[in-house]
């Protein structure tokens, strides 16, 4: 078998992923493209492994074995992306990164102030913040 099969392969995958990350605006989805991306190394890793142990007689097989790592770091990832994935739209409502974007970059909402007074019959537990004024959370 050549080489360049599972290489031309290997970027093809490695192509649809890149896209996929640029063009998709949900967050699961974007997760699932780091997968095919994370895959065609995987696929490369291996392809040159065996291609190289055709040289040399007594081989380590050092591919197959970054190979693994990489598939257990890949199954770690997904794990911690999708709790946080899930833990954003139980807050939020939603996974669209476009709105995640903002509050990443500090828009917040604006303060308690007279338009949004608090709400009454909660009970309320008050701190004081670096500026010495005190601010009301709400204990459940």
């Amino acid at each position: 078998m050549h080489l360049a099969y599972p290489a031309v392969l290997a970027v093809l995958l490695f192509c649809v992923g890149v896209y996929g990350v640029l063009a998709r605006r949900n967050a699961i989805l974007v997760l699932m493209s780091v997968e095919l991306m994370l895959n065609a190394v995987n696929l490369n890793l291996v392809a040159f492994d065996v291609w190289l142990s055709r040289a040399a007689e007594e081989t380590l097989h050092a591919g197959q074995a970054l190979t693994l790592f990489t598939i257990a770091i890949a199954a770690a990832e997904i794990g911690i992306g999708l709790a946080i994935v899930l833990a954003v739209h139980r807050n939020r409502g939603t996974s669209d990164i476009d709105r995640l974007r903002d509050t990443a970059e500090g828009h917040e909402s604006p303060t308690a102030d007279d338009s949004n007074p608090p709400i009454t019959g909660a009970p309320t537990t008050g701190t004081s913040t670096t500026d010495g004024t005190e601010k009301a959370e709400a204990t459940a």
